[in-house]
């Protein structure tokens, strides 16, 4: 299977991001790919809460959602739609960051809300508080299809490896950690986190991402890494976008998966143990 990551700068508009990400999913199919994955927060980047109150639709109202899977459905793609920002219908009015798999009937195939949330102060002069805004989501998800049993994450999950160990147990194959970094942890922790997050698992591990000084006319402007990235089982780059926004492509080959686990099979050495105290 061909995967094609897709990097892009989401501003606050929904549908001119959807546009141009339509359009690059049929790039896509051209160039051969089964497999488009988008990015963290595909349909909207905006750090003004209330424009996002404002803007942000539920998943059955979400118009980026219901035309990317008639795109999926139109041009015979399976699809990551790394993230959306939904309104959830919490009662305190916190948004879902959810991802999608979409099958290539245009179906959605599963749903993940992100687990952990990206409260950190990055520098003296940056601060986020996700869960202000998000509520954290709590069930880990798997998914098959015919290419690989696919491991759902998004962005601050990458930290946390015990996520990662239990999804494959579950038997992930691939694991998508679509992203919108930023440029001061990306420049530190970006690649050794995904390289380490393959080599403990011997998954391919797939990460599309947001990138550049992303348009805004509300409140703080953000700026995201970039350098959406395919790594293979065995820890090596297969790709790496750089940090304008485009196309890169991986062929997935789940024989790899195997080689890779039957060389270093740590997944078979977990063992309990007590402590400490």
């Amino acid at each position: 299977m061909r995967a094609a990551l897709l990097q892009i700068t989401s501003g606050e508009e929904p549908a001119a991001n959807l546009a141009m990400v339509r359009e690059m999913l049929a790039e896509a199919k051209a160039a051969g790919a089964g497999f488009v994955l988008t990015p963290e927060v595909t349909n909207f980047v905006s750090l003004d809460r209330a424009l996002q109150a404002d803007v942000l639709l539920t998943e059955e109202d979400d118009s980026t959602l219901a035309s990317l899977r008639a795109s999926a459905r139109e041009l015979g793609l399976w699809l990551s739609i790394g993230s959306l920002a939904l309104k959830s219908g919490d009662p305190d009015g916190r948004f879902a960051n959810r991802s999608f798999l979409i099958g290539p009937d245009g179906g959605i195939v599963a749903r993940y809300d992100k687990i952990h949330m990206f409260d950190v102060q990055v520098s003296a002069t940056e601060t986020f508080r996700e869960s202000a805004a998000f509520r954290p989501g709590a069930r880990a998800v798997v998914a098959d299809t015919p290419f690989a049993r696919i491991g759902l994450s998004v962005c601050y999950d990458l930290r946390f490896a015990y996520l990662y160990r239990a999804l494959a147990h579950a038997g992930a194959e691939v694991l998508l950690i679509p992203s919108a970094f930023t440029p001061v942890t990306g420049a530190a922790h970006w690649e050794p986190l995904l390289r380490a997050r393959a080599i403990e698992t011997g998954c391919y591990v797939l990460a599309a991402a947001q990138t550049g000084t992303h348009p805004s006319a509300h409140g703080r402007q953000r700026t995201t890494y970039g350098h959406a990235m395919a790594v293979a089982p065995w820890g090596e780059v297969l790709a790496d976008a750089g940090t304008a926004p485009g196309i890169v492509y991986v062929d997935l080959d789940r024989a790899k998966v195997a080689e890779a686990r039957a060389r270093i099979p740590a997944l078979q050495h977990d063992r309990p143990f007590e402590g400490p105290r």
